[in-house]
């Protein structure tokens, strides 16, 4: 009944009156109330748990997307002089494409954040 369920309490509770069979007025009002609570989460993203066709096609798109240039193939690699005698060390320093940047760092520390 999800095409029947809005954001409106009010609406939910009538639709529940509807579809379902519920004793008492308080249990009515609960699940009326939960299912508003869902239908909000649902509208601001996937909610773990619940599978709606909707979702499923909006995660399919999502992971069938390819990017136009690839963020992992580049010819060169900006490192840090650090870095740079680590991978000699380790015999990878004629590695093709690693450039040595001399600029100051980005992050010095945890320190300055608010």
């Amino acid at each position: 009944y999800y095409a029947r369920l809005t954001l409106d309490f009010q609406t939910n509770k009538r639709v529940c009156e509807e579809v379902a069979i519920i004793p008492s007025k308080g249990l009515k009002n609960k699940i009326a109330g939960y299912a508003t609570h869902l239908m909000k989460r649902i509208q601001r993203g996937p909610v773990r748990g619940i599978s709606l066709k909707l979702q499923e096609e909006e995660r399919e798109r999502r992971m069938d997307f390819v990017p136009e240039v690839s963020a992992v193939d580049t010819d060169v690699i900006e490192v840090d002089a650090e870095t740079k005698a680590m991978l000699r060390s380790l015999d990878m320093g004629n590695l093709q494409g690693i450039v040595v940047h001399s600029g100051q760092q980005a992050w010095k520390g945890g320190k300055d954040r608010k």
